[in-house]
């Protein structure tokens, strides 16, 4: 049987979509995510942004854990950074979204990068102690500075298009026809954002620092004797990392118009970014993707069907999605280790190799 081999030219193994398939399909989900606010649901429209949301900070985390190979449970820190970032340079300073967004990254990465020498030496469960230690840091930093960060009541976080100017929400816009709520606008920025995160994150995987970064992962020692700096690989994998899961903080401000330091800094939000990566598929820019849309679809529908159980029924909306959750996660632990990934690898290589088995 005649077979296709996977390169022949440099040029082929460097394009991006290597096949005319993988084209198209991108083109399918560009063109859905275009279309999909313009027919949503409020509430789908809002899941919809928690997902891009979910996207961008789900993409920082893999770089550091998926590609890399550390362990973080500190990613609600960085979340919070950012958060808080957007929610002071506009609400007190009247700063425009597109100013904050680098500034809340940089922020981040900064907090990142201090604790990232710290780091270095360690792996495993010894990094993840650590990490999560920086979480209850972040929380105290931000409840010793109520003037700034409005302590236990919380804070507002207006999105501004322009220096003291109109807001998301007041600002007219139309679409083909069609006004677009702040609700849209919203989501259109955000998918832009998610958009530059993937592409970034995929690049960065094919360069280099990526091949050093999975070097890394798979096995440190034998890296470092090829040559590989295995401390400034680990050190760019903690700023990058850092860098998104502030502007995914932002993002998550931006959306929830209020925050509290209770509810945005805690174990919580770190443990529901590693269970997004587990979900979709560790190691792949396309898991953090499908992790978050999986995340956050059927957290819902679970909530809506698990509502209706007897004995569920008596729980809240967010302790019947976590317990949903934690469920999926040991699931795809025993079952599918890849996640949502290695299924569609799965289904991808029988329908390559049928009609035969491999």
């Amino acid at each position: 049987m005649p077979t296709k081999p996977l390169s022949v030219r440099y040029e082929d193994d460097l394009r991006l979509l290597s096949s005319r398939w993988r084209q198209a399909g991108v083109v399918l989900m560009v063109l859905f995510a275009l279309l999909f606010p313009l027919r949503a649901s409020s509430l789908w429209l809002t899941l919809g942004s928690e997902i891009l949301v979910f996207v961008v900070g789900g993409v920082g985390l893999m770089i550091l854990t998926g590609f890399t190979g550390q362990i973080s449970l500190g990613h609600a820190a960085f979340i919070g950074i950012g958060g808080y970032t957007a929610a002071i340079l506009g609400g007190t300073y009247g700063v425009p979204f597109w100013v904050i967004v680098p500034v809340a990254g940089v922020l981040s990465a900064a907090v990142g990068l201090a604790v990232g020498p710290f780091a270095l030496r360690l792996k495993g469960l010894y990094l993840a102690i650590v990490t999560l230690g920086l979480v209850f840091l972040v929380a105290h930093v931000l409840r010793s500075f109520p003037e700034l960060t409005g302590g236990l009541s919380g804070i507002a976080v207006p999105m501004l298009w322009w220096f003291d100017g109109p807001t998301v929400s007041t600002a007219q816009f139309e679409l083909l026809g069609t006004p677009l709520s702040s609700a849209i606008q919203k989501y259109y920025i955000f998918l832009v954002l998610a958009a530059i995160a993937v592409l970034f994150a995929t690049n960065l995987r094919r360069s280099h620092t990526g091949r050093s970064m999975a070097a890394v992962r798979d096995r440190d020692v034998a890296a470092a004797v090829m040559g590989v700096d295995v401390a400034r690989t680990k050190y760019v994998a903690f700023g990058v990392s850092s860098f998104l899961a502030g502007v995914a903080g932002a993002m998550f401000g931006w959306e929830a118009q209020f925050l509290t330091i209770d509810a945005t800094v805690n174990l919580i939000i770190s443990i529901e970014y590693i269970a997004i990566i587990v979900i979709g598929g560790i190691g792949t820019v396309v898991g953090a993707v499908l992790g978050a849309i999986a995340f956050v679809v059927l957290g819902q529908l679970a909530d809506a069907f698990l509502g209706e159980l007897p004995l569920l029924s008596e729980l809240s909306s967010s302790q019947r999605r976590a317990s949903f959750q934690a469920i999926l996660v040991a699931v795809f632990l025993i079952v599918e280790p890849f996640g949502l990934f290695g299924i569609w690898m799965r289904i991808k290589f029988y329908f390559m190799a049928w009609p035969f088995r491999y």
